[in-house]
């Protein structure tokens, strides 16, 4: 396993948030990783084991996920805080270029980094989003977030996650599920695996308007003529083709990638999505 440091920042309201910094290369932009909705910074190991080195690699907990501190007020976890999170910890390292890594809510604040910070990215890597969001995916994440149970053993914990995610990667066996439960879940000091993120994050999607959206188009069109590259699983129920398609048209220089037989979203451990990051590393470093 390549060796990281774990390091903290503090939140404007006063929370020690939590981040994995592997060492690389100083003259070459770092890569900021930026998980999902409910994912921490396991979701991104195999992508920062393989990078490190020859890259920097910066895997970010936002608020309320792994080792990042829960919010007091469960309506801080919206897309508006996690951005002042994100500058604050941006500032603090003293990044003034980075490519950006992001997954699904991951990928949305780089689109609002963009959009906050033009010329701050050097180049983006889009996991499965987009500006539009299908709103099949959205009730599929809004029935999910925030209803799991403790689990007894680690094969329970993979066959409750088979249970739910099962559409979303077809092929898998128990070893998949497994490793997928063991960035899900972590084990407490009482022997139970739990979830690893904190289950109020639902409650800002239950609140009257809290599922209606922003017009993401200008945040990402601020991406600009960058590298840029966007990720889309086949079976995505959050991410659709038309979408892909109508962000391909509006920049140009976007290299769309579809991994088969994968929904939303895929792991970046596929064949297809490790090309497609490597393709984006070297047009950012200016390898032919």
């Amino acid at each position: 396993m390549s060796g990281y440091e774990d390091k903290y920042w503090w939140s404007q309201d006063n929370l020690r948030l939590h981040y994995r910094d592997y060492p690389g290369r100083e003259d070459r932009p770092p890569i900021l990783c930026l998980p999902g909705l409910t994912r921490n910074v396991r979701d991104f190991e195999p992508v920062a084991e393989r990078l490190a080195g020859e890259w920097r690699v910066i895997v970010v907990e936002l608020r309320g996920r792994g080792e990042s501190a829960y919010a007091k007020d469960p309506m801080s976890y919206v897309p508006l805080i996690y951005l002042q999170d994100l500058l604050k910890l941006i500032d603090e390292l003293a990044l003034p270029r980075f490519v950006g890594v992001g997954t699904s809510l991951g990928g949305i604040m780089l689109m609002l980094i963009a959009a906050t910070r033009r010329g701050s990215l050097a180049g983006a890597l889009l996991n499965d989003i987009g500006p539009e969001i299908a709103e099949e995916g959205l009730e599929r994440i809004r029935q999910g977030v925030g209803t799991g149970s403790a689990q007894p053993t680690w094969v329970h914990a993979a066959r409750a996650v088979a249970d739910v995610q099962g559409v979303i990667y077809p092929d898998y066996k128990l070893t998949d599920w497994l490793r997928i439960a063991k960035r899900l879940y972590r084990l407490t000091s009482q022997g139970r695996i739990v979830l690893d993120y904190d289950q109020r994050l639902a409650e800002p999607f239950r609140a009257p308007g809290g599922a209606a959206g922003v017009d993401l188009w200008p945040a990402f069109e601020a991406i600009g003529d960058i590298p840029l590259t966007l990720v889309r699983g086949a079976l995505s129920d959050l991410l659709t083709v038309q979408t892909a398609q109508a962000m391909q048209a509006r920049l140009p220089q976007l290299d769309l990638v579809t991994v088969p037989r994968v929904g939303h979203a895929p792991t970046l451990e596929e064949p297809e999505a490790v090309a497609a990051l490597d393709r984006l590393l070297d047009r950012i470093s200016g390898k032919p």
